[in-house]
């Protein structure tokens, strides 16, 4: 099979198409009697990927590139304030789809997992802090990997060493990423319990004796660097590789899928935009496994 974008979007709504179809209730409410939309909901999702993998930020200029190029895969394209909503409200779908597909892999089964937050920056100006309608929720905070102060959210990511999410959240920017991950492991329980003696490799941040202490309850042992001042904790010398795979990752999603350029200006909109971005990679992730690819987590083929 061959590894392209058309190929891609079609075995996505192939596969979205049929979940729907044995599971109608993941799809967003609408009434039982009306006007049926003419963009179905598995023509919505793979409209929402390819947005994402193809770098459109804007939804008036990717409509219109759809409209241009993309015809023969949606006869019809809602305009950019219907498909706006409907965006909106099927971000509940997109997550779904994204842990069906992530699932559905070799690499899910991985019994090492990678753990990071990354900054989702929603304003700069005072003005837009004070107006925003993410004010409460988005907050002021500092990203040390790039030693500046910023003003929004943090996407926590749970990942396989091959890129592939697990589990995530959306938090503000001063909420302690221990505490996330331990409500994270709470929220979903089974991740855990059908995966006896995981590891779980973090950043000088996911340290203390209760955190850890925790996180062996759930059967998880934690692999950190040293913090100063510490005894030499095992596998210092694996850390520095694998921090690269962690930059690696968060990379993809700010670099290639441009997370920090969202456009988002309300609480449902960047959640449904967060989301199209995690179901960019899982997706690729998804169709390279099941096409036979040597590198899972390579988007190359699928983002031009």
């Amino acid at each position: 099979m061959t590894n392209n974008l058309d190929t891609l979007a079609t075995a996505l709504y192939a596969t979205t198409d049929e979940l729907l179809k044995v599971r109608p209730d993941l799809a967003p409410w609408r009434p039982p009697v009306g006007i049926a939309p003419q963009l179905t909901d598995a023509e919505l999702v793979t409209l929402a990927m390819m947005q994402a993998m193809l770098g459109f930020t804007s939804e008036a200029r990717w409509l219109r590139h759809a409209r241009g190029h993309l015809r023969h895969l949606f006869p019809y394209l809602p305009q950019q304030s219907g498909y706006n909503k409907r965006l909106r409200k099927a971000a509940e779908l997109l997550r779904r789809v994204t842990r069906i597909l992530a699932a559905s892999t070799s690499v899910w089964s991985d019994d090492v997992w990678i753990v990071d937050s990354t900054p989702v920056e929603c304003g700069r100006s005072r003005e837009t802090v004070k107006r925003s309608d993410l004010a409460g929720w988005a907050q002021y905070g500092y990203c040390a990997s790039h030693s500046r102060f910023f003003w929004g959210l943090r996407l926590h990511l749970v990942c396989t060493l091959q890129g592939l999410p697990v589990a995530f959240a959306l938090t503000g920017a001063k909420a302690d990423e221990r505490e996330t991950l331990l409500d994270l492991l709470a929220a979903e329980p089974h991740l855990v319990a059908t995966r006896p003696g995981q590891t779980l490799i973090g950043a000088k941040n996911h340290f203390g004796r209760d955190f850890e202490h925790e996180l062996a309850q759930h059967g998880i042992q934690l692999l950190r660097p040293t913090r100063k001042g510490e005894r030499q904790r095992p596998g210092g010398s694996l850390f520095q590789p694998l921090r690269q795979v962690i930059e690696s990752v968060n990379e993809t999603f700010k670099g290639q899928l441009n997370l920090e350029q969202h456009q988002g200006r309300t609480p449902h909109g960047v959640i449904a935009r967060v989301m199209q971005r995690i179901l960019a990679p899982t997706a690729a992730i998804w169709h390279n496994d099941h096409t036979g690819q040597s590198v899972k987590r390579s988007l190359t083929a699928y983002d031009h």
